[in-house]
């Protein structure tokens, strides 16, 4: 029903507006723009849209660089939907593109701070089941890891969010 694809520089504008739309205040869709302008975090093929029939963008979810112990990971952050597209499918489409994208570039550890009873049906678990800790306090449900390629190693230790997110 959704269709996803990787974001065009003709998209940022819609994108600061749905991830706006989504949360309270701007400070997610500063945070998509702030990382976007980070080359160390940005990843190009891993901050992806969902469009409605008529081509409108109605949600967005995106994947940067962070590192765990210095080894290269992913952050899931943030993800968003328009209000009124809210619980229709669009998010999940974003973010199942955006991991398969993430697997075809050999990415492997993806790390989401979220909602525990929506981020397991991607395939996320506690991070502490990987040895990985948040630098915050985050609970141990809420705090998720995924393995791309389960027989892969991963790092192990305490996460280093790329400067925008403020921790």
């Amino acid at each position: 029903m959704w269709h996803t694809r990787a974001e065009t520089i003709n998209d940022i504008t819609a994108i600061h507006a749905v991830v706006a739309a989504a949360f309270p205040t701007e400070f997610e869709a500063d945070l998509v723009d702030a990382l976007r302008a980070d080359p160390e975090a940005w990843i190009d093929g891993l901050s992806v849209v969902a469009e409605s029939e008529d081509g409108q963008i109605v949600g967005h979810a995106l994947l940067t660089r962070c590192q765990v112990d210095g080894a290269p990971a992913l952050a899931l952050a943030p993800c968003s939907v328009r209000p009124d597209h809210q619980r229709s499918g669009a998010g999940s489409a974003a973010i199942r593109h955006g991991l398969a994208a993430a697997r075809d570039l050999g990415e492997n550890l993806v790390l989401v701070l979220g909602h525990p009873a929506y981020y397991p049906r991607f395939g996320f678990t506690p991070a502490s089941g990987f040895g990985v800790r948040a630098p915050f306090d985050a609970p141990d449900d809420a705090f998720l890891a995924q393995a791309l390629d389960p027989e892969q190693p991963t790092p192990t230790g305490v996460v280093r969010y790329p400067a925008a997110f403020g921790v």
